[in-house]
C-alpha cells in the first residue's frame, strides 16, 4: 500500500469516525447497548435466582385435604415445611399463572388405606405452562420420596426385615461441573447480548456511510476525489470497525462493575467474570467486529436510500441472533466447523470462558481466519461497488 493510499484512507477515516460520533443515534447506541447492557443483564439475572432463593428458603407448601392425612402432615412439620390451605380455584390460578407453587392434593381415604398397607395416591397439580410452579414440582417430589421412603422402613422394620434387604444397590451422584460451568448455565445469554450489541453499534455507522451518503448525494462528489477507491473503503471501514470495536470494549468490561449490583450470593459467588474473561471476550470480539462492519456495508452499498438498506440488514440481525442457537440444539454437541462460521464461532468460545475453560491458540486463529476472509471478501466487494459508481 503506497503513502498516497495511506494518506487518504487516514483522511476519510477521521472525517467518518467524527461523523459517526456526532450521530446521536450511534452514541445512545453505544451507552445503551453497551455501558448499561452488563448491569442491566446481570441485575435481571440475579433477580431470577434471588427469587428463586427466596421461595425455596421459605419452605412453605400449598396443599389440598391435608386433614385428612395427620401422618403426612407430621412428616412435612418435622421437616420444617409451612403448610398452607390451596384457594378453591387453585386449578384456574395456576393456569392464569398467578398461583406461583404447585399444590399438593391429598385424598380423603389416605389414612385409611395407609393403614391397610395400601398405596394412596398424591397428586401434585402444576402447569408445565406456569414456570413458576412448574420449577417447584421437583423439590415437592423429593419431599415425598422422602416420606415414602421413610414408610417403608417403618413397614419393613415392623415385619423384622432390615432396610437395606431390599436394597440391592446403593447409588451416589457425582457431579463434574465445576462452579463456573454451573453459573455459565445461568449466564448462557451473555455471549448473545454481547454480540447483538456489536452488531447493532456497527449497523448505524455502517449503513450512514455507505447507504446514508448516496441518498443524500454526497457519495458521487467523494468518488469524483482522485484517491484510489480501496483508500476510500478501507477509510470507511475503519470508522465503522473503530465504532464497534468501542462497544465490544464497553460491552465486556461493563460486567466488571455490575456484578457489584448481584443480588444473589450463590451466584456472585460462582460467577468468576474478571479481567482475564474480559480481556478472552475482547479478543474474540474484535476480528467479529471488523468482519460484521464490512459485511454490512457490502449490503447497504447496493441500496440507495438509509431505510430501504435498514430492510436488507435485517436479514443479518436475524442470521447472527440465530447463529448461537445452533449450538444449543445441537444433539451432539459441540462440532469442529462451529469454529470457522463467524459469530457461532465466537459464542461458542465465549461459552468456554464463563465454563472457565482453556482455549488453546488453533481456536482462537480459526475464527480470526474465517472473519478476515468474510471481512476481505465483503471489502473486496465494496471497492468494486465503489469503482462502478464512479463510472457511472
Amino acid at each position: 500500500m503506497t503513502a498516497h493510499m495511506l494518506r487518504a484512507a487516514r483522511a476519510v477515516f477521521h472525517k467518518e469516525l467524527l461523523d459517526a460520533l456526532r450521530d446521536r443515534r450511534t452514541l445512545m447506541t453505544v451507552f445503551l447497548s453497551s455501558v448499561a447492557m452488563g448491569p442491566l443483564v446481570l441485575v435481571l439475572i440475579s433477580t431470577l435466582v434471588t427469587s428463586i432463593e427466596q421461595r425455596a428458603e421459605a419452605r412453605e407448601l400449598t396443599v389440598v385435604g391435608l386433614d385428612a392425612a395427620p401422618t403426612l402432615r407430621n412428616y412435612l412439620l418435622r421437616q420444617t415445611y409451612t403448610l398452607k390451605a390451596a384457594p378453591k380455584d387453585y386449578e384456574q390460578q395456576i393456569k392464569d399463572s398467578r398461583l406461583a407453587d404447585p399444590v399438593l392434593v391429598v385424598p380423603r381415604e389416605f389414612e385409611e388405606d395407609l393403614a391397610r398397607g395400601e398405596t394412596p395416591v398424591l397428586e401434585i397439580v402444576s402447569s408445565s405452562a406456569n414456570q413458576r410452579a412448574q420449577s417447584g414440582v421437583g423439590r415437592l417430589g423429593r419431599l415425598l420420596d422422602g416420606f415414602n421412603q421413610e414408610q417403608g422402613t417403618l413397614r419393613l422394620a415392623v415385619r423384622g426385615v432390615a432396610p437395606g434387604a431390599v436394597q440391592s444397590v446403593q447409588i451416589e451422584e457425582r457431579d463434574l461441573a465445576n462452579p463456573a460451568s454451573r453459573a455459565a448455565q445461568l449466564t448462557a445469554m451473555l455471549p448473545f447480548f454481547v454480540l447483538m450489541a456489536v452488531l447493532y453499534g456497527a449497523l448505524n455507522a455502517a449503513l450512514d456511510t455507505t447507504a446514508g451518503e448516496r441518498e443524500r448525494g454526497s457519495l458521487e462528489p467523494l468518488l469524483m476525489n482522485p484517491a484510489p477507491r480501496l483508500a476510500l473503503v478501507l477509510g470507511k471501514w475503519g470508522a465503522v470497525s473503530a465504532v464497534g470495536m468501542l462497544i465490544a470494549v464497553l460491552s465486556t468490561f461493563s460486567f466488571l462493575p455490575g456484578q457489584w449490583l448481584l443480588r444473589s450470593e450463590t451466584l456472585a459467588a460462582m460467577f468468576q467474570y474478571g479481567p482475564g474473561e474480559a480481556f478472552a471476550f475482547l479478543v474474540l470480539l474484535l476480528p467479529l467486529a471488523g468482519a460484521l462492519s464490512a459485511l454490512l456495508m457490502a449490503v447497504a452499498i447496493r441500496c440507495r436510500s438509509f431505510k430501504e438498506a435498514q430492510a436488507n440488514a435485517t436479514v443479518i440481525v436475524l442470521a447472527l441472533s440465530l447463529l448461537p442457537m445452533v449450538a444449543l440444539f445441537s444433539q451432539e454437541g459441540e462440532r469442529p466447523w462451529h469454529l470457522w462460521v463467524p459469530a457461532l464461532a465466537q459464542s461458542t468460545l465465549m461459552a468456554r470462558v464463563l465454563k472457565g475453560e482453556l482455549i488453546s491458540w488453533p481456536d482462537l486463529l480459526v475464527p480470526a481466519l474465517g472473519c478476515l476472509v468474510l471481512g476481505a471478501v465483503c471489502l473486496a466487494y465494496v471497492t468494486r461497488q465503489f469503482a462502478r459508481a464512479a463510472v457511472r
